[in-house]
């Protein structure tokens, strides 16, 4: 194989780590963005469980509230049962009405709280069936791109210890120079003469020199003779014919 055909390999091989270089960079956007899709879903489900917790301490409250004014009810008439004086007797029956009034009212508040429970138990199990719907597909979707991560690691490994034989065949250091230096800041770096004299590159129509050097270059590599860089007049990509 010629010099430049080596190149191309070469150029062939460096194309596709490109490729997965770009991927494996791409791939853990992609999951973040699907793992952000739960950050909506995530906040509605805790938004429901703070609602119920909010109800189920209202709803406590007002019965341990509930439970005092009883313990007071009860301390009041043990308390009057024992009164000889007609005057204290009623004077504790008013305290009794007026924590019977007091209980009446935060028995009532209870029942108003616990008739929220239904709605916010509700709330809740709607949210948690939307976020584990949500959280399968992520989960699956993640599977897959940590699985495709695994790949692409797996195979730019191996294309990168076949770029390293292919590098070898260039046994011409001009070339090859030539050819890193150019690599980063163009891309392919080794492109075909058109039968129309254009770069296939930039798109550049070439001198009749430059055509005709791409000719001689590629008859010397059927004759097994050196061959020279030939690169674009626009942009020094390097230039070859079939």
């Amino acid at each position: 194989m010629t010099i430049v055909e080596n190149l191309i390999e070469l150029q062939d091989v460096d194309g596709r780590i490109r490729e997965l270089e770009i991927e494996l960079k791409d791939l853990p956007r992609r999951k973040a963005l699907e793992t952000a899709r739960l950050k909506g879903v995530t906040a509605d489900l805790a938004a429901a469980k703070a609602g119920q917790e909010y109800v189920t301490q209202r709803v406590k409250s007002f019965e341990a509230d509930a439970q005092a004014l009883k313990d007071k009810i009860r301390d009041l008439k043990t308390a009057q049962s024992g009164l000889k004086s007609n005057k204290e007797y009623q004077q504790y029956a008013v305290q009794i009405d007026l924590v019977s009034h007091d209980l009446e009212t935060t028995e009532n508040n209870q029942l108003a709280a616990m008739d929220d429970v239904p709605s916010v138990e509700k709330r809740i199990l709607e949210a948690q069936a939307k976020f584990d719907a949500e959280k399968g597909g992520v989960d699956a979707f993640c599977a897959e791109i940590d699985a495709r991560i695994a790949d692409v690691e797996k195979e730019l490994a191996q294309c990168r210890a076949e770029r390293a034989e292919k590098a070898k065949l260039v046994d011409d250091p001009q070339f090859m120079l030539y050819y890193e230096r150019l690599r980063t800041k163009r891309w392919p770096v080794v492109v075909q003469l058109t039968h129309d004299g254009v770069c296939d590159g930039c798109h550049l129509v070439q001198p009749p020199s430059v055509a005709q050097l791409v000719a001689a270059n590629a008859k010397n590599g059927v004759e097994g003779k050196p061959q020279r860089i030939v690169a674009c007049t626009m942009c020094g990509r390097i230039l070859y014919d079939i």
